[in-house]
């Protein structure tokens, strides 16, 4: 029985499926650069907010020595994934700078209009 409705539902959705194929490669790549690009800094934001409540929990916690062990460690780690992640976002664009890859996506500063 259980086969019989992923396979139904399988079924069903192949027309949904084949017409949500991309043409090539470069349509992928795209995708999947643009999903990236989302992302960063979101993850960013979730490492200084880490950061944050391990100050909150270190700050709030005066007296405990346990929770602010507990707060210095989650202090410790939100700086680590931040100096990472950092570290990968500038050795892309290092590497993107030396293949020659670029990115047209983002205005250069010389298109924004100025007020005068």
């Amino acid at each position: 029985m259980k086969k019989a409705v992923i396979t139904s539902l399988m079924l069903g959705a192949m027309p949904f499926i084949a017409s949500a194929q991309l043409e090539n490669i470069e349509d992928i790549v795209v995708s999947i650069g643009d999903i990236i690009d989302l992302l960063v800094p979101i993850v960013f934001a979730l490492a200084i907010l880490y950061f944050f409540w391990g100050l909150a929990q270190f700050i709030l916690a005066s007296g405990d020595e346990t929770a602010r062990a507990e707060g210095r460690q989650k202090m410790i780690w939100g700086i680590v994934a931040i100096a990472v992640m950092a570290s990968i976002w500038g050795l892309v664009f290092f590497l993107q700078d030396a293949v020659g890859v670029s990115r047209v996506d983002a205005p250069s500063i010389d298109v924004i209009p100025t007020v005068n």
